[in-house]
């Protein structure tokens, strides 16, 4: 991990996308190009060796994003960065802090059915058309964490942006908590909300562990014989495990470090998910297309240096194969939660994409 901190230092992101880290500097890497080291081998099983190789930073990034990608990778390879204070990882101190500057918010500290809940309302009340609406957060931390700081961090920018109320859910979870806490708990605070509003006025969002908890809400829904909300939104995940190519080549370039539980068969090792069949609809809906089928119209959010991006964009396409109103949304260069920062522009591009998405799907059954 050394090296990798030496190779941002100059300005030389250095990845070896068949796992290992490369130990040459940027004009070692370039010094002959068309030499051996470039060749590429493929296995039998069509299994891809790749040499060592430079990543630099995406062209197509602002200025900001630009700076905020490698300030994250830095904090990625920084073990006090992770550590979490209160459900508040540490490198999100500043974003959080932000945040809170930006959205100036009526926050509410609150329960709704016996499930602890943050409410957050803009001060000059709800926009007219969005009086009867309310949005549901379910906040990313691996089923293992990050509330409150995920949870603050995915509701205060909608909830003023969009001028509309969101409730975010401190649903249950791992270690402590088992399949299906989390499930439940949505359900129970979404049969409440239900009693003031109409399903078709009820938004579902989350992202990463909250995406995903968002898709398993729509299948734990059907088999309650709930009624479906008016729109939902997978961001940061899928409607399924982590995995395809994202997972090997995105995670590195977008975490600085290899995470391999990202890959096939790595969520039932989170201590939430332990001994669940990760095949069950309530798990994955993706496996489940009698279930998918019946969900309502769903945003997707990913970025290129995302280790979901593979995973988000099967489910993107798994559903419009079964009529479902979805739409993909991928940032270039960017990775895993990468909105959570208010000051970059390709976040307030995802903010009103949240919004405008929302708007336009409430209401309408």
């Amino acid at each position: 991990m050394h090296s990798i901190r030496y190779a941002i230092l100059v300005a030389s992101l250095c990845f070896v996308l068949s796992f290992s880290i490369c130990a040459q500097n940027k004009s070692e890497s370039n010094a002959n190009p068309a030499s051996k080291t470039d060749e590429v081998s493929v296995d039998a099983d069509g299994t891809v060796h790749l040499p060592a190789d430079s990543v630099p930073v995406s062209k197509f990034l602002s200025p900001e994003a630009k700076a905020y990608l490698i300030q994250h990778l830095r904090d990625m390879q920084d073990p006090s960065q992770l550590q979490q204070d209160n459900g508040v990882p540490r490198f999100m101190v500043p974003y959080l802090n932000r945040q809170k500057e930006l959205f100036a918010l009526k926050f509410d500290d609150d329960k709704i059915a016996g499930v602890h809940v943050y409410v957050y309302t803009p001060h000059a009340g709800v926009s007219g058309a969005n009086r009867d609406r309310v949005l549901i957060n379910l906040h990313g931390g691996g089923f293992s964490g990050c509330w409150p700081a995920c949870a603050e961090l995915e509701s205060r920018p909608i909830a003023a942006l969009g001028n509309i109320k969101v409730v975010s859910v401190d649903y249950r979870e791992g270690p402590d908590n088992k399949f299906p806490a989390a499930s439940e708990d949505v359900a129970t605070v979404y049969k409440e909300l239900l009693k003031t509003y109409k399903p078709e006025n009820i938004g579902i969002y989350g992202c990463s562990a909250g995406g995903m908890l968002t898709a398993q809400s729509m299948t734990w829904f059907q088999k309650h014989n709930l009624p479906r909300p008016g729109a939902v939104g997978i961001f940061c995940a899928s409607a399924g495990e982590f995995g395809g190519d994202a997972a090997y080549t995105s995670t590195p370039l977008g975490e600085a470090r290899m995470m391999r539980e990202m890959r096939e068969g790595g969520a039932n090792r989170l201590g939430y998910f332990s001994g669940v069949d990760m095949k069950d609809p309530l798990v994955s809906p993706i496996y489940a297309p009698e279930m998918l089928g019946k969900f309502p119209p769903t945003l997707l959010i990913t970025g290129t240096r995302a280790f979901e991006m593979s995973s988000a964009i099967y489910t993107h396409t798994e559903l419009v194969k079964l009529g479902v109103d979805a739409e993909l949304h991928v940032w270039e260069g960017l990775f895993h939660g990468f909105f959570y920062n208010p000051d970059v522009p390709e976040s307030r591009e995802a903010y009103d994409v949240i919004v405008k998405f929302f708007n336009g799907h409430l209401g309408k059954k």
